[in-house]
């Protein structure tokens, strides 16, 4: 028996709301069908919010996280328009995220996108979302593949260019695809349904292309790192594999249960053998088998700061954006700066922070005494460099606690309270949703509500251990239902014991003995 998203899909596809928005514009979000305000706009990304009734969020497509001066003027004026509920969100996807958004202004914003090459449709419920790659593929010396051009042929493919392509707009459930092009894993290719890792096809080095990963995602219910495919591809199969592989999972995907309709159920239902004899059928031949090593061989890094590019005389810039939120000014800045002292080309990381590119040797030292980057530095601390938030339920309906604020509070409290001698991740997801993926982070929070003292307070579980790059894998939780108020005293005493933090002052006091440990 089908559930009632594949009864609305099977009524009407989310794309034909494309001929309607001139209309919806003219009569207002209150007269829209409840069907299309709630559902089938998330189809050109557009997402009605009940926090904010009236103000829509726009989730845009930004394959790779590579952005222009132009385009990121054209996303500053769409926020700007907003006026004070204007605000943009990096995502954890090398994404932006706008709030604010009023549906007279949808026409005129889809004109606007179109003049510089931006799409929104697609990116979100049951399609496939951001393409991921490195953010400085191109300009990285040491990469092995330049995933650019391969993402945006993904997206193109997926999308019809931009202009919606109905053959992929009914998958079971979301789909997420990185392509990975250098040898530290700045796509988090583990947490991807579809993953392209480098690899020598022998052991020789002479020919590269990508083993793959399938079936990775987080959801409240289940989370699980991908596992191999045991194929190996070359780059100018990429597309072809990942439209052979979409269709089996949109035509044979589990829909009955949503919260078993992600990839890996399927993978689990047939078994690997089964599924990669399919895909293959459907490519119409066979995979090569996979090599033997992949190329992940370094520790993530995280971009912040100033780097050489393989440009001679060339550097990228990276800035950390805290919990990833920008203003309209803070993006008009942003464009400026591309233009100053770059070429306009600015990228953005699945660690929600922002690259300025092509900064000539001469130039970085004038960039790093531009006034934006005391908001957004080039040298944050140790904890504020590491830090990444959902959007929590500020304006996130499944949201459980708030994040993004509260995130930025207690980073600063902590920074007052300790030297810390190492780069802490710390991620916090409001629901256990986990969009903010606290299970690869050192530290991370999923929201959720405890008591404390009698009362219900807002709280989070604690998961520790995860690790990105080589050897990538997931943390586990190791404390539930810690109050919030109480993780000032609680994540000190992990930084402490774990990552070598040393009180500025007296040591703080003991948690609560009210906590819960669990295994």
């Amino acid at each position: 028996m089908a559930n009632k998203i594949e009864d609305l899909k099977a009524a009407k596809d989310g794309l034909a709301l494309k001929a309607e928005i001139d209309r919806f514009a003219a009569i207002g979000w209150e007269a829209i069908d409840d069907d299309d305000l709630q559902h089938r706009l998330k189809w050109l990304g557009i997402f009605f919010r009940k926090s904010t009734p009236g103000r829509f969020m726009v989730r845009m497509r930004i394959p790779n996280g590579l952005l222009n001066s132009a385009q990121m003027r054209v996303l500053a004026s769409v926020v700007e328009k907003c006026g004070e509920h204007g605000v943009a969100d990096i995502t954890t996807r090398q994404n932006i995220q706008m709030r604010g958004i009023l549906i007279e202004d949808v026409p005129e914003m889809f004109a606007k996108f179109r003049s510089v090459g931006l799409t929104s449709v697609q990116s979100a419920i049951d399609n496939v979302r951001n393409i991921t790659g490195s953010p400085v593929a191109g300009i990285d010396a040491d990469e092995l593949y330049d995933t650019r051009e391969l993402a945006m042929q993904v997206q193109n493919l997926l999308t019809n260019n931009g202009e919606g392509n109905p053959a992929f707009t009914n998958l079971p459930r979301k789909f997420n695809i990185a392509i990975a092009g250098c040898r530290d894993n700045s796509t988090h290719a583990e947490i991807n349904d579809l993953a392209f890792i480098p690899a020598f096809k022998e052991e020789s080095k002479e020919t590269l292309g990508f083993n793959i990963l399938v079936g990775g995602f987080f959801s409240a219910k289940r989370v699980e790192a991908a596992i191999p495919l045991n194929a190996w591809v070359p780059p100018e199969d990429v597309v072809d594999l990942c439209e052979a592989l979409l269709i089996v999972y949109r035509d044979h995907g589990l829909r009955e249960n949503r919260a078993k309709s992600r990839l890996m159920f399927l993978i689990d239902e047939w078994g690997i053998e089964k599924f990669r004899a399919e895909v293959e059928k459907q490519l119409g031949k066979p995979l090569a088998t996979a090599a033997a090593k992949d190329e992940i061989v370094w520790e993530k890094r995280d971009h912040i700061g100033v780097h050489p590019q393989k440009q001679a005389e060339l550097n990228y810039v990276g800035l950390q954006i805290p919990v990833g939120r920008m203003y309209a000014p803070d993006m008009y800045e942003f464009a400026r700066l591309a233009d100053t002292y770059g070429n306009g080309d600015i990228r953005l990381t699945v660690e929600q922070n922002l690259l300025i590119t092509n900064v000539s040797d001469e130039q970085v030292p004038a960039l790093l005494q531009e006034p934006l980057l005391q908001k957004f530095p080039a040298n944050p601390d140790n904890l504020m460099r590491g830090l990444v938030s959902c959007t929590g339920n500020q304006f996130c309906p499944v949201a459980i606690v708030e994040t993004k604020n509260r995130s930025l509070a207690l980073t600063k409290q902590l920074s007052e309270d300790y030297h810390l001698p190492q780069v802490v991740r710390i991620h916090w997801s409001g629901c256990p949703n986990s969009c903010a993926q606290p299970q690869v982070a050192d530290i991370g929070f999923t929201g959720c509500k405890t008591r404390k003292n009698g009362k219900v307070v807002d709280g989070v579980d604690i998961y520790m251990g995860g690790t990105v790059g080589k050897d990538a894998h997931l943390g586990k939780c190791v404390m539930e239902k810690i109050p919030c108020e109480d993780l000032r005293e609680v994540v000190g005493k992990l930084l402490v014991e774990h990552f070598g933090a040393v009180p500025k002052q007296q040591a703080i006091a003991e948690p609560s003995a009210e906590l819960v440990a669990v295994g």
